[in-house]
């Protein structure tokens, strides 16, 4: 009986420990995950100032490349969608392809 009482006595100190540690962990990530949301913002203005950059450049690249064709709009999307979808990757930079 004082064996079972011991091993159950070990089993539950075990498991409280592992539960402490389980709330330093959460507690741990959601501060790693709340930095995150902290920054985000600035690295989305970051990207989004680039992405302005690029576009305009494209724009350019477009503007000169399409010059002798009657009728075209720069910057027009080809697409009836009606929404704005980002270009796709690669599309921006021309000296790529």
């Amino acid at each position: 009986m004082a064996i079972f009482l011991a091993a159950f006595g070990a089993f539950s100190y075990g498991m409280y420990q592992v539960g402490q540690g389980n709330k330093i962990r959460r507690a741990l990530k959601e501060e790693k995950f709340a930095a995150r949301r902290a920054v985000l913002p600035v690295l989305q203005a970051e990207e989004d100032e680039r992405f302005v950059k690029e576009w305009k450049k494209y724009l350019e690249y477009e503007a000169e490349v399409m010059k002798d064709v009657p009728g075209w709009k720069v910057g027009e999307n080809v697409y009836n969608s009606g929404r704005w979808m980002p270009p796709a990757t690669g599309e921006l930079r021309p000296e790529v392809w």
